[in-house]
């Protein structure tokens, strides 16, 4: 039966924070994040207002608890904006100190490790220190760039590793991004020249020195590129027709370390530290280990806020949060992480990713569940709630995608419920034979390779839906929220009238 819980106050603080944060954004122009970003917001307001109006009966026939109950609510709107405020101001445009026409080079530090290209270019984040321009003129400088590198620099950066120090020759960027997806990288360089000026620390070698071994593990196999991209994050070596595959399918997301990959491994070691530590040391020390995994592969939004919200519930284990329905606790998680996020890394919420993680989960959260009461009995219940949880992320990115990509892949809906599974299943194998000596699961992961090559180019074939007016896309998705909601509840209803009977 469907959980009737009161919203947390913490989801109306992250609401708060949300729109002053991207507000802020918007409205000083240091970054055009799209309005419709407001759409998503106003939507997530009004479905969790529906669910204290009708899925609470704490609030019938009291009205004192229900004024008591908006005051709080009030409150946390109130706090949630401050906080917004505070992280979007924190997001600084990039300050070269002369004329951008006239930066012919900067220093800076790497802030993420160098993606490759297959054409041996690549691109990567440069926290710039100092610029330099005609003449031997050099001027302080502060913020970040999105640096695109030439040709051969990939493997002696990567060598180097995500804190090093150099030198680029080249010119800013003046062109426009070709598509919006892109519009929120804010300044890119194009350099022609790299020189090294310092290594990176220590342990920011030892770190890159890890990563390297983890890949030369599957050198030379034919699956070695999705199993980095699994596991790692890393897309270097990944195939571009099976990458395109999984994008026009709808399921570029699996290809995105996020909360499902998290859960995947952590399920895996909850497993065998359970039975040798219990329950709180398990969670303790999985803890642990979820933050060497986070910093092994790197600053990646979608991976930050599912190991946020995993510290979170380590924490509700080991007793630091009062005991509430799993759905209140996961909510509350939510909104938490969204808060802690923006003020850790305020520019990690410019990013799509970050941006349709956080949309997507809230879908799951509210819209698939009110999906799920609805469907429960009509189909087997082991399909439930995966196409649930696929409906209810579907609905709720829909403008955002649509904005972003100019069209949308219901496809993947469907081709979820098998892609994901096998993808799964290929990660564990993956996962195994990076562990175990030897190479005793190649044989499986090509054949799991070969399937999942068929099935995810076999669902690609179906077109999308091209779209141009993200407005009315939301406006169709609220209505649709808004009633699966109403008909849920209703549906609820019904079966507890029933239920004696049953």
């Amino acid at each position: 039966m469907l959980e009737i819980v009161p919203v947390p106050p913490l989801l109306y603080g992250a609401l708060g924070a949300a729109i002053s944060y991207y507000g802020f954004s918007f409205l000083s122009q240091q970054d055009k994040v799209p309005w419709i970003l407001g759409i998503g917001l106003f939507m997530a307001t009004l479905l969790s207002l529906m669910q204290v109006l009708t899925q609470n009966p704490e609030l019938v026939g009291k009205p004192f608890r229900t004024v008591h109950r908006y005051r709080v609510y009030s409150l946390a709107l109130v706090l949630g904006m401050s906080w917004g405020l505070t992280a979007g101001s924190r997001v600084q445009p990039v300050w070269f100190g002369i004329p951008e026409d006239h930066v012919q080079g900067v220093y800076g530090t790497l802030q993420d490790d160098p993606r490759a290209f297959h054409d041996r270019r690549g691109m990567g984040s440069l926290a710039v220190t100092q610029v330099s321009g005609p003449g031997g003129i050099k001027a302080s400088s502060e913020g970040t760039l999105l640096v695109f590198f030439p040709e051969g620099t990939i493997p002696r950066l990567q060598t180097f590793g995500r804190g090093s120090e150099v030198y680029l020759e080249g010119a800013l960027l003046t062109r426009e991004p070709k598509t919006k997806a892109a519009s929120g990288q804010g300044k890119r360089f194009r350099a022609q020249s790299v020189h090294l000026l310092r290594p990176a620390p220590a342990l920011e070698q030892l770190r890159t020195r890890g990563r390297m071994k983890l890949m030369e593990r599957f050198a030379g196999v034919p699956w070695a590129g999705l199993a980095e991209a699994l596991l790692l994050g890393v897309k270097d070596n990944l195939d571009t027709e099976l990458s395109q595959a999984y994008q026009y399918a709808g399921c570029s997301h699996v290809l995105a370390l996020s909360g499902m990959h998290l859960a995947i491994l952590t399920g895996v070691l909850a497993w065998f530290l359970r039975r040798l530590l219990g329950i709180k040391a398990a969670a303790l020390l999985g803890g642990c280990c979820i933050i060497g995994y986070v910093y092994m592969v790197g600053n990646l939004p979608s991976l930050d806020r599912a190991a946020i919200m995993y510290l979170l519930g380590t924490l509700a284990v080991l007793g630091s949060f009062p005991k509430q329905k799993a759905s209140a606790l996961s909510i509350s998680f939510l909104g938490m992480s969204f808060l802690i996020q923006i003020m850790l890394h305020p520019e990690s919420g410019q990013s799509i990713s970050f941006i349709l993680s956080y949309l997507a989960l809230g879908g799951i959260l509210f819209i698939g569940k009110a999906i799920h009461e609805l469907i429960r009995g009509m189909i087997p219940e082991v399909l439930v709630q995966p196409l649930a949880a696929s409906l209810g992320a579907f609905i709720a990115t829909a403008a955002g995608t649509t904005w972003f990509f100019g069209s949308l892949r219901p496809m993947g809906m469907l081709a979820g419920l098998i892609i994901v599974p096998l993808t799964t299943l290929f990660m564990l194998a993956a996962l195994a034979a990076w562990i175990l000596p030897g190479n005793y699961l190649g044989v499986i992961l090509t054949i799991l390779y070969d399937i999942l090559k068929g099935v995810v180019s076999l669902a690609a074939q179906v077109p999308g839906i091209p779209l141009s007016d993200p407005l009315m896309v939301g406006v169709l998705s609220l209505g649709v929220s808004g009633t699966l909601m109403v008909l849920s509840y209703r549906q609820t209803l019904l079966r507890r009238k029933l239920a004696p009977f049953d």
